[in-house]
């Protein structure tokens, strides 16, 4: 199989984001997070590494819950059906986002109150 232009490669990629962004509620209050967090980096005028530190784990976090879909996605189509086996593989993946999101939190317990 070919691989496709650079250009084709990005559409498919933003095809990807795009149905992550219409679909997927997760995805939607993360981003919603790391629009927060824009509003509070400016209004607060957050310390470049610090606003650096927190657009990274925003970033990890949507990253995470791209590839949790895409693994509970495959999972589906290989087994449609419930399967205890499939359903701890979507359990492992939902729990690294979920670690990533506890993360995310506690950088924002560490960064934030100072600015207050």
């Amino acid at each position: 199989m070919r691989k496709p232009p650079l250009y084709k490669s990005f559409l498919n990629a933003l095809h990807g984001i795009g149905h992550m962004v219409l679909q997927e509620r997760n995805f939607q209050i993360e981003l919603g997070a790391l629009a927060i967090n824009l509003v509070l980096i400016f209004f607060l005028k957050v310390h470049a590494t610090e606003a650096a530190v927190i657009l990274a784990i925003c970033g990890a976090v949507l990253a995470a819950e791209l590839m949790n879909t895409a693994v509970e996605k495959l999972c589906d189509f290989i087994h449609p059906e419930f399967h205890v086996k499939i359903g701890l593989i979507k359990d492992i993946s939902a729990g690294a986002v979920m670690l990533l999101a506890l993360t995310a939190l506690i950088i924002g317990l560490v960064i934030y109150p100072k600015y207050f």
